[in-house]
C-alpha cells in the first residue's frame, strides 16, 4: 500500500496535478522563439504576484542564490549595510554580507517577534552611511511577518536600498512592491508558487539598477548586469531549468485564475484554523499574536515532549510532514505550513494526525477537540 505524502512544511510545498503533469512535458531548447514565450509569460505572471511593473529576472538556483546575487551586485567590499536578525534566515543575509567583504549594522530582534520600523529609522538615522537595509517578510524559522509597508515607509527617503527576502511570503501574504516603495525582492518556485526547487526570482527598480552599476564585488553567474542584457531580448545569459519555466507558466495562469487577492485571503483562512486548533489542544503558539504569519503556524510544546519525535513519527508512520525548530527551538516548536496547493481537508488531516501523535506521546486533552475547533473556523 502507497503511503501518503501530504507536505505540510515550509517549503518544499506540495504540487497540484496539473503542474506535475506540466513539468512532465518534452523538453525543449532554451535559444528559441518557443522558449522565449514561455519565459515572457512567466515574466509578466510574476509581474503580477510581485505587484509590480520593475525588472524581474530569473535564475536558475535555490532562494538563497537570489540572495547571494542581490548583495553581490548591490554591494562594494567596505560597504555598510543594516541586517535585521530574528531567525535563522535573518541571520543568512548578514553571513552572506560578510561573504562579500560589506560591514554589517547587526538589529537583533528577539525571536517571535518582529522588527519594529522605527527600530530601523533609528540605525539609519545614526548611519547615514548605511546603503542597503535586508529585511525577511516571513521568518519561516520562527513564524513571525515582518509589516514590509511599514519598513518601507522609512527607507524610501534615504540612500539605502531595501531588499526583502520574500521567499516563502510570495503569493502567500500581501506585498504591493511598487505601491509601497519596495526596491528589491528575491523569491524562489519551491514555496507560494507550489513548484520544485530550482528558480528564484529578483525584482529591481531603477534606483537599484544604479547601485548594480555602481558595485565593484566579483560577479559571474549571479551577474545582474548580464541579466537585464539577457532579459532585453527575453532570454537568460545561462542555461535555464527549462521544464520549471514551462511549469511556472501553468502556475501563473493557475494563481491569476483564483485572483491573488482570493488566494491571500485563503492562506489566512487556513492559518486561523491552524491557530484555533493548536489553543484547543492545549498548546501555545510561539510567535507574538501581532506577528504571526498566514505561511506557517509555529506551535510551542509542552515540556516533556520533544517536536523532533512528533515530526519523525508524523513523517515516517502516517506519510505527514511538519517541521521542527531550528536552533534554540530544536525540539521546542512544531511548524506546520499552510501554503502550496492545499485545501481544507488537507490542514483537517494534519491536525487530525497531530492529535494522534501528541496522545501516543502522553499529551492530555479531549480527543477531536483540535479538528472540532479547526473545522469550526472553516464553518464560520
Amino acid at each position: 500500500m502507497m503511503k501518503r505524502n501530504l507536505l505540510l512544511t515550509p517549503g518544499p510545498t506540495q504540487i497540484p496535478p496539473e503542474i506535475c503533469a506540466a513539468l512532465g512535458r518534452p523538453i525543449i531548447h532554451h535559444r528559441t522563439p518557443q522558449f522565449q514565450d514561455n519565459l515572457r509569460g512567466a515574466i509578466e505572471g510574476l509581474q503580477y504576484v510581485f505587484q509590480t511593473n520593475n525588472d524581474i529576472y530569473v535564475l536558475t538556483c535555490s532562494g538563497t542564490g537570489a540572495m547571494e546575487a542581490a548583495v553581490s551586485n548591490l554591494l562594494s567590499p567596505g560597504d555598510k549595510a543594516l541586517t535585521v536578525e530574528g531567525g535563522k534566515f535573518g541571520e543568512r543575509w548578514t553571513e552572506l554580507c560578510r561573504s562579500y567583504g560589506v560591514k554589517t549594522e547587526v538589529l537583533e530582534v528577539v525571536w517571535g517577534k518582529a522588527v519594529q520600523a522605527n527600530e530601523i529609522k533609528k540605525r539609519l538615522n545614526a548611519n547615514e552611511d548605511i546603503k542597503a537595509v535586508f529585511i525577511t517578510q516571513c521568518e519561516t524559522s520562527t513564524g513571525v511577518t515582518t509589516d514590509v509597508e511599514a519598513v518601507a515607509r522609512v527607507v524610501r527617503d534615504t540612500r539605502a536600498i531595501l531588499v526583502v527576502d520574500a521567499i516563502s511570503s510570495l503569493g502567500v501574504t500581501d506585498l504591493k512592491t511598487d505601491r509601497w516603495g519596495v526596491d528589491v525582492v528575491v523569491s524562489a518556485s519551491h514555496k507560494g508558487l507550489v513548484l520544485p526547487p530550482g528558480l528564484a526570482f529578483i525584482s529591481v527598480n531603477e534606483k537599484t539598477l544604479q547601485r548594480i552599476a555602481q558595485s565593484k564585488n566579483a560577479r559571474y553567474y549571479f551577474d545582474l548586469r548580464k541579466a537585464k542584457e539577457a532579459l532585453e531580448d527575453m532570454d537568460t545569459p545561462f542555461t535555464p531549468a527549462i521544464g520549471i519555466v514551462i511549469a511556472l507558466n501553468e502556475s501563473l495562469r493557475r494563481i491569476k485564475a483564483q485572483g491573488l487577492e482570493n488566494l491571500l485571503t485563503h492562506y489566512a483562512r487556513l492559518a486561523q484554523a491552524t491557530r484555533q486548533a493548536a489553543l484547543a489542544l492545549g498548546l501555545s503558539l510561539f510567535p507574538d499574536e501581532s506577528a504571526m504569519s498566514n505561511v506557517l503556524t509555529a506551535i510551542s510544546l509542552p515540556v516533556g515532549i520533544d517536536g523532533g519525535e512528533i515530526v519523525k513519527i508524523m513523517r515516517d508512520t502516517y506519510g505527514i510532514s511538519i517541521a521542527g525548530g531550528q536552533d534554540s527551538l530544536k525540539g521546542k516548536i512544531i511548524r506546520i505550513a499552510h501554503m502550496g496547493c492545499l485545501d481544507e481537508y488537507d490542514i483537517l488531516t494534519g491536525i487530525s494526525c497531530l492529535e494522534k501523535v501528541l496522545t501516543q506521546l502522553g499529551h492530555q486533552f479531549t480527543c477531536g477537540v483540535g479538528v472540532a475547533a479547526a473545522q469550526k473556523t472553516f464553518n464560520t
